[in-house]
């Protein structure tokens, strides 16, 4: 969009296509490259994440940007010396050359003392707000069920129906409780692991457990006329072998030095996972020994929650990496730690409302929502790169701010805001898929990119007045 913009720009001040295009190149292809630059690294800095299906989205995400690079920074210039604009679009610029423009005059006041005041305190009290309401935010799925879909989907509400009526769930948490070899059926084992059972179906949100004790508890009941008072373990060596040997091969390896603890949870949440693992982990603690080792974890719950572990760990990391890498490159490209700040705290201010938002909306921190973090920092530092070379160019001219700020939205304000509002209203129908997960991100990118946009063109020029109000015109650029 600034491309075209740009050189549209150009054909109606009279250059020829060719020319236009050449201009166009050499005056974007710096602020184009560093933004893409940015928006590629960003998805890369996923790949610390040691997570396989989040480090190949990274490498694939940045492939697409590299391949962009091509496209919107050199071809498309080649295309449009061929092609040139339409006579409409040279009319329709024409006429927009002589409006007055009033609504990017309006805007430009933002630059002015009282006005830039007033933007930096909304911004501040939002920045607290951000702050406080983030702290609720959790990783994990806060939700029954299947998260992708609703709560009055088919799947889900089997599903509680299921859990609700019987002591069994579709989410398994498996702990191996290992031994040493051929021990698994000795009576210090077999106790150790009952009692772990034990502990395990006193914690809030876990249904049953089942092991290679219950097999053992039912065939001695059974040898014993079925009566409940044999349902036990026994100290006798030899009835337990009697009753193991009847034991599936699936509750134990193959030379008996370990067998798994089957938890059945009442449901995924992140709440219900931290309480297992907390438990599981204090037991192992008080308990490990040579003759019982417990370690975590299989099953489909077990993976999420170790899932949640490694996001946990590396979500203020992977945010760190992206900021990092941004700022290194917006100081690289303006050669200004005033500058860069102005372009990178509003995108700051939308991430930090961006995770109150997934705490209010009730979506938690998991493999498909966290890249959604990086995407809105790598697209949102696109419009303040754009913005702010317009407004450089326009300073280093000799305008004064306010000037200089609506020659920039003049020549790249267009672009930015439309820019934004389609990528927001593109996936803002998202909002009205039966899909659950995928109408949570339709709100969480709409929020990003609109957010993204009005922070460009509001708390950026606003902060550019904050770090030079006591300056001459000139920005120290």
């Amino acid at each position: 969009m600034q491309i075209i913009n740009r050189f549209g720009e150009d054909v109606f001040h009279g250059a020829g296509k060719v020319e236009a295009a050449k201009e166009t190149f050499v005056k974007l292809s710096k602020p184009g490259f560093i933004a893409l630059l940015s928006d590629g690294v960003g998805f890369l800095t996923l790949r610390v994440i040691d997570i396989p299906v989040i480090q190949e989205l990274a490498i694939v995400a940045s492939t697409g940007i590299a391949v962009l690079v091509l496209t919107n920074l050199v071809l498309l210039p080649l295309v449009l010396s061929l092609t040139g604009v339409s006579h409409r679009c040279v009319t329709y610029r024409s006429a927009k050359d002589h409006s007055n423009y009033s609504h990017w005059r309006a805007l430009s006041k933002t630059t002015q003392g009282k006005q830039a005041k007033s933007i930096i305190a909304v911004c501040i009290v939002l920045f607290g707000a951000g702050l406080y309401f983030g702290q609720f935010q959790k990783i994990g799925d806060l939700d029954p069920g299947a998260p992708e879909l609703r709560p009055d989907s088919r799947y889900n509400r089997d599903n509680a129906f299921l859990t609700e009526n019987y002591s069994t769930s579709t989410d398994v948490f498996v702990v191996m409780a290992y031994t040493g070899v051929q021990q698994c059926g000795s009576y210090d084992f077999i106790s150790g692991v009952n009692y772990f059972q034990g502990v395990m179906e006193a914690v809030p949100g876990v249904q049953s457990a089942l092991s290679l004790v219950d097999v053992s508890k039912l065939v001695i009941m059974g040898m014993n006329e079925g009566s409940p008072k044999w349902h036990d373990t026994s100290r006798n060596q030899y009835i337990l072998n009697n009753s193991l040997s009847r034991a599936p091969s699936s509750l134990r390896n193959t030379d008996c030095s370990m067998a798994p603890v089957i938890l059945f949870l009442d449901d995924h949440k992140a709440d219900t996972l931290n309480a297992v693992v907390d438990a599981v982990d204090i037991f192992a603690t008080e308990n490990n020994s040579e003759q019982l080792e417990m370690r975590m974890a299989a099953g489909n719950a077990g993976v999420e929650a170790a899932t949640n572990i490694v996001i946990s760990q590396a979500q203020t990391k992977m945010l760190l990496w992206v900021y990092g890498v941004v700022i290194l490159l917006c100081l690289i490209n303006f050669r200004s730690v005033k500058i860069t700040a102005c372009i990178i705290v509003p995108l700051m201010l939308t991430s930090t409302l961006g995770q109150a938002l997934m705490a209010g909306l009730g979506i938690g921190v998991k493999v498909a929502t966290l890249p959604v973090i990086a995407l809105g920092v790598g697209i949102g530092v696109d419009y303040g790169i754009y913005i702010y070379t317009a407004l450089q160019d326009r300073l280093l001219h000799g305008d004064d701010l306010k000037e200089a700020y609506f020659y920039a939205l003049k020549s790249s304000g267009t672009a930015v805001a439309f820019t934004g509002f389609t990528l927001a209203v593109g996936v803002g129908t998202w909002i009205y898929s039966p899909i659950k997960f995928q109408a949570d991100m339709g709100i969480m990118l709409t929020f990003m990119f609109f957010w993204n946009m009005i922070g460009a063109l509001l708390f950026l020029p606003a902060l550019a007045w904050l770090f030079n109000k006591d300056k001459r015109p000139q920005l120290d650029v």
